[in-house]
């Protein structure tokens, strides 16, 4: 099984402009996230795939890998499916350019989840942790994912999901957190099918995946990745290191 990890990497940012180009203690954001995407040592491969000849040249010139896109593309996974379409690969893991801090273990397990599959029923795997403060439960910016009893998604969504009518029952709330596996025909199966209307109307693009059919087995972690998303979260992931 050959597996490689794909790294979405846009210039523009709307919180952030430039955040991936930043300096983080001697190295830019995309570097390090790269770097430590290889030191995991779980790929066969990893790609950097991106818009901007900037990135493209920041890898390149330090002995990495990187893949210019051709086209603009809507989301993350558009972006990785044009970038691997021609590649010899099964699995396809997405890791995101913001999180320089990659921990190796919560990786494994989702790769893990498709060496266990022996039937084929997992088309791709993701990460959710628990989350029990209301404000972040209550947070349309933090997209939440409700499972089915084997562990794969039935719905992700801005919202509140469980809503809690009934008080004392039992009910977890979890954060999807948006590192992703897939079969790399799954992927190219979302390449070419349309958004529709709970993807546009959430802007999730796992949405996508759910509507036609495709299934997504959630892996419980305690980890979350230090993403960087404003100066202030560049400011300390700088203390971090």
């Amino acid at each position: 099984m050959k597996i490689i990890a794909v790294i979405p990497a846009r210039y523009a940012s709307t919180r952030f402009p430039a955040k991936l180009m930043q300096d983080l203690c001697g190295k830019t954001v995309i570097r390090r996230t790269y770097e430590s995407a290889v030191n995991t040592g779980l790929f066969h491969d990893v790609f950097v795939v991106t818009d901007s000849l900037l990135i493209y040249d920041e890898i390149i010139s330090n002995g990495g890998k990187a893949i210019m896109s051709v086209k603009e593309h809507e989301s993350g996974s558009d972006r990785i499916a044009e970038a691997v379409q021609n590649l010899e690969v099964d699995i396809v893991v997405n890791v995101q350019g913001d999180e320089p801090f990659i921990d190796k273990e919560p990786l494994a397990r989702v790769i893990e989840t498709f060496r266990d599959d022996v039937e084929g029923r997992v088309d791709l795997a993701s990460l959710m942790v628990e989350i029990t403060d209301e404000a972040e439960i209550n947070n349309p910016n933090i997209v939440k994912v409700v499972t089915d009893q084997y562990g794969f998604a039935l719905y992700f969504s801005r919202s509140v999901i469980p809503y809690a009518r009934e008080k004392n029952v039992g009910v977890r709330y979890f954060r999807h957190i948006g590192i992703y596996a897939f079969r790399k025909q799954a992927l190219m199966d979302f390449y070419h099918l349309p958004m529709k209307s709970l993807e546009a109307s959430e802007k999730l693009e796992q949405l996508r995946y759910l509507e036609f059919g495709k299934r997504i087995r959630m892996v419980e972690t305690t980890h979350v990745g230090v993403g960087i998303d404003t100066p202030e979260d560049l400011e300390r992931a700088r203390r971090m290191f």
